[in-house]
């Protein structure tokens, strides 16, 4: 509870008041199947942790009771949103909630009778966040009200952290063909100080894509706080790993699927959602960062299913930016930008894929004599010179045509996260596209789908031309990002997941570290 005065009205920012609650969304009870919001059963010690305290005082002489009692209640409305227990004498006995709309209050002489709520729900479309509880002191013999009060809580949002927070804990799949990538990744996992958990193939079905599957956030109240999965409704082999393995205690666990699950597509994996870090746009902050979510915008109508859009947007401390991402063939926005931390005024950077960066490059080194230096070099793919790059018409009229993409996506961010050219770096990266220069491809491994852990890149082994014994793009990157204090390591995605369609970062995930700042003390 922040402030005592005016139980019934909730305000934000740090003068701001009122109560939270949290969705009670882990699993505290290890023999149930479900998150404890979605159990039916009666709360343990443990559960008890994870609710909110409210203490009614109920002062006077024990006589007034005889005549008078007081009820409390709550509308229809919340019964699904919220759960009050009281402790019993060897059980928390359930007294408002699901079918449940009020309580008469058993005094037994004491002065303050506690209870414990319990969130059911996060905040959605049709539900702001706030639920009331109303207290009603009456008589009985005609039941006419003496006094009332009511008491406002807001159910704490879901919130997603951005790749520029510590990472805590790095998963990936074993697919039973990657094992050289596997060991690469412990390597580079290794170096970054960060525990590594392999998803195993009776957990993933086949499914590397494990940045596709889930998002890792946190919820928050003053008394408590804990990570939550949000599980995309994309249902391939890793569908059930993020409730049967990573829902457990104080690990909460939600997901939000259409009514019709034929309507679930591409942007609906969570390679197509991020979050930015911390910015500041035209003087309004947003401590949190805001979301990113790839989109058609006004091009096509092809978008985030409609269900977990709104779900995201009710949040509200994190307000989404919509960027454009059909272009690409799999459509999602980690395939060109990602953020780094660098030690700025913003404390970041932000990375874009660059096909014009890459050839500015390649006619650099053709310049300098090196048109003969071969790309794919010790792989079992088709090589190409830089000659041969330089000259195909193809690949420059698709370059051109999604630089054009990118460089929109750069003027969004740039207008809606608040950054100056000075804030943005770009990456070299190539994309082949088909005739109507759409579903574009990553030519070669896209650095930009690289895994950040603190200062420890792992980044897409490009297998860019060799010049002087040095792939000249990694030579590039390290150029551009090392002098930020960033360690650069290349690991060899190419057969396991670049001709996949994918990269690192679509391969990996990540637990991070909560923000420190408050979410209550945002201004909305």
């Amino acid at each position: 509870m922040r402030g005592i005065r005016k139980k019934d009205t909730w305000s934000w920012g740090r003068g701001g008041k009122g109560a939270i609650l949290l969705v009670n969304c882990d699993r505290d009870l290890s023999q149930n199947s479900l998150p404890d919001n979605e159990d039916a059963g009666l709360p343990n010690a443990s559960d008890i942790k994870d609710m909110s305290p409210m203490i009614l005082t109920a002062e006077g002489p024990d006589e007034i009771f005889d005549d008078y009692k007081v009820i409390l209640k709550i509308s229809s409305s919340d019964a699904n949103r919220l759960q009050v227990y009281q402790k019993r004498r060897y059980q928390y006995a359930n007294v408002l909630g699901k079918s449940k709309l009020s309580y008469v209050v058993n005094r037994d002489n004491l002065d303050e009778i506690p209870f414990y709520v319990e969130g059911l729900e996060f905040p959605d479309k049709d539900f702001s966040g706030l639920v009331y509880i109303d207290l009603v002191f009456q008589k009985n013999s005609d039941g006419s009200k003496i006094f009332s009060e009511k008491v406002v809580f807001r159910v704490a949002p879901w919130i997603m952290t951005p790749n520029t927070q510590k990472p805590l804990e790095v998963f990936v799949c074993n697919v039973q063909t990657n094992t050289e990538f596997l060991k690469q990744l412990s390597d580079f996992v290794e170096k970054a100080r960060c525990p590594l958990k392999m998803v195993t193939y009776s957990e993933n079905q086949g499914d590397r894509w494990i940045q596709d599957e889930m998002e890792f956030g946190y919820t928050e109240a003053p008394h408590k706080r804990f990570p939550v999965v949000l599980d995309s409704p994309r249902n391939r082999g890793l569908k059930d790993f993020p409730i049967s393995e990573v829902l457990g205690p104080d690990f909460g666990y939600v997901t939000r699927e259409p009514d019709d699950i034929a309507t679930v597509t591409t942007l609906d994996s969570f390679g197509n959602l991020e979050v930015s870090p911390p910015v500041v746009v035209q003087g309004k902050n947003y401590p949190l960062g805001r979301i990113l979510i790839g989109d058609g915008l006004s091009r096509n109508n092809f978008r985030m299913n409609k269900v977990l859009r709104d779900f995201l947007h009710a949040q509200q401390v994190q307000a989404p930016v919509y960027l454009y991402s059909t272009w690409l063939f799999v459509a999602h926005i980690d395939e060109f930008m990602s953020f780094v931390p660098a030690l700025n005024k913003k404390g970041f950077r932000l990375l874009l894929a660059s096909p014009q960066a890459c050839l500015e490059l390649f006619k650099q080194k053709q310049r300098e004599g090196h048109g003969k230096a071969v790309m794919f070099e010790g792989l079992k793919t088709k090589k190409y010179t830089i000659d041969e790059i330089l000259s195909d018409k193809d690949l420059k009229q698709s370059s051109e045509s999604c630089q054009e993409n990118i460089d929109l996506n750069r003027k969004i961010m740039k207008k809606e996260l608040g950054l100056s050219e000075e804030d943005i770096i770009d990456i070299p990266t190539l994309y082949t596209a088909d005739s109507n220069q759409e579903s574009a491809e990553s030519f070669f491994p896209n650095m930009v789908n690289m895994l950040v852990l603190g200062k420890h890149l792992g980044i897409p082994k490009p297998f860019g031309p060799i010049i002087s014994g040095t792939c000249c793009l990694e030579e590039k990157v390290r150029s551009l990002l090392e002098p930020l204090g960033l360690r650069c390591t290349f690991i060899d995605d190419f057969a396991t997941y670049h001709q996949h369609l994918g990269e690192v970062h679509c391969g990996t995930n990540v637990i991070r570290k909560p923000f420190s700042y408050n979410w209550w003390e945002s201004t909305i």
